[in-house]
């Protein structure tokens, strides 16, 4: 799901790996066993596809950083490009989650820093922690680090103060999946992210042309992701020219709430009063659990209820594979990266904010409506 937390996922894995690996050089399988909770087995195997990347070195008990000064392998390069032998300084970069959603942005800036001839210091956070100052402090305070790329959470009182703080450093900053003004002045910040509202419209646009014309979104509680997706549902349904009575919007809570089943359990009353069809739900996680409970009820997908998932982590793999709006992760990560270095050469050029567009990808788990 977008921007939520969940157990560790291979990529979360191997976002935890490198990690450590900028912050200590090297890695441990027993300690790394602890801190992941998988077995050793799992470790070496990640530890042995992370060497064929060429991202790493095993040595007895795990792993350390490749050298600087070895020879290029192909695993070295990225598109086509040999990066420099010799990094030209680290990036430090701050994410909410190791989980879900942010290993693919994650991925996106290590590729394309590699390339461009910079190594990633990489933190996460957590959304429960409502200052991130202390932790972007620690960060800076590395003597190669050049620049940060920073996800603050913007739903606590301090996330100003964050903000006006990235902007009072010496050193250049990057905001990822986050847009804000620094004060005084409401001076844009500088930033990449997804088109989150334009996602919603292809998915609202996509039931429309399949001919639902009784449709509803369903949010997480919890995510920031949710407010740009409710956006673009609204001038999707404004463009339609859906009525209220044809569109609804619900809000659930997290999954780990005993409420969420209840909250699941309330939207199907809804559904069915109503004669809703076409269902957007943010994320995948929580479009599969509607399911479940939706075919508990003896609605079948997708011939009395249509469902696209928002994320598309895992919406491939539910059975029907789920049609599925996928923003761009990797290419994120890696347009942070590039604005980022782009003001390292230049001080002085314009404040870009650069905004990607999502895909849809169509699956088994939409189609026209019954009757």
């Amino acid at each position: 799901m977008t921007e939520q937390t969940h157990a560790p996922l291979p990529p979360a894995r191997r976002m935890h790996i490198l990690a450590s690996l900028a912050r200590d050089g090297v890695v441990r399988v027993s300690q790394l066993t602890e801190e992941l909770g998988v077995t050793p087995v799992t470790l070496r195997r990640d530890l042995a596809e992370m060497e064929e990347l060429g991202l790493l070195v095993r040595v007895h008990g795990g792993a350390v950083t490749p050298r600087e000064d070895s020879a290029a392998t192909p695993s070295d390069t990225v598109d086509g490009v040999t990066p420099p032998a010799v990094a030209t300084g680290e990036i430090a970069v701050l994410v909410p989650s190791m989980g879900f959603y942010w290993p693919g942005v994650v991925h996106g800036m290590e590729a394309e820093a590699r390339r461009r001839g910079y190594r990633l210091r990489v933190r996460a956070a957590s959304y429960e922690l409502t200052d991130e100052r202390p932790v972007l402090e620690r960060l800076l305070a590395a003597a190669d680090v050049r620049g940060v790329i920073a996800a603050p959470n913007p739903d606590t009182p301090y996330a100003q103060d964050v903000i006006d703080w990235l902007g009072e450093r010496t050193i250049p900053s990057v905001l990822v999946e986050r847009e804000a003004l620094s004060m005084p002045g409401r001076v844009p910040v500088e930033s990449a992210t997804s088109d989150h509202a334009l996602g919603a419209v292809l998915a609202a646009r996509h039931l429309a042309e399949l001919g639902h014309q009784r449709v509803g979104l369903i949010l997480s509680r919890d995510s920031p992701t949710g407010r740009k997706i409710a956006r673009g549902w609204e001038a999707a349904c404004t463009e339609l020219a859906l009525t209220p009575s044809q569109h609804f919007e619900e809000v659930f809570p997290p999954r780990s709430s005993p409420e969420f089943s209840v909250a699941v359990d309330a939207v199907l009353d809804t559904i069915l009063a109503n004669g809703v069809t076409g269902l957007l739900v943010h994320s995948d996680p929580e479009a599969m659990a509607l399911i479940d409970l939706a075919l508990a009820r003896g609605l079948s997908v997708p011939d009395d209820l249509s469902v696209i998932a928002y994320d598309d982590e895992v919406a491939s793999m539910f059975t029907p594979p789920l049609t599925a709006v996928r923003p761009p992760r990797e290419e994120v990560g890696a347009a942070a990266v590039d604005l980022l270095v782009r003001r390292l050469e230049g001080r002085d050029r314009a404040v870009h904010r650069v905004s990607l567009s999502p895909m849809l990808n169509v699956r088994q788990s939409t189609a026209q409506p019954a009757g």
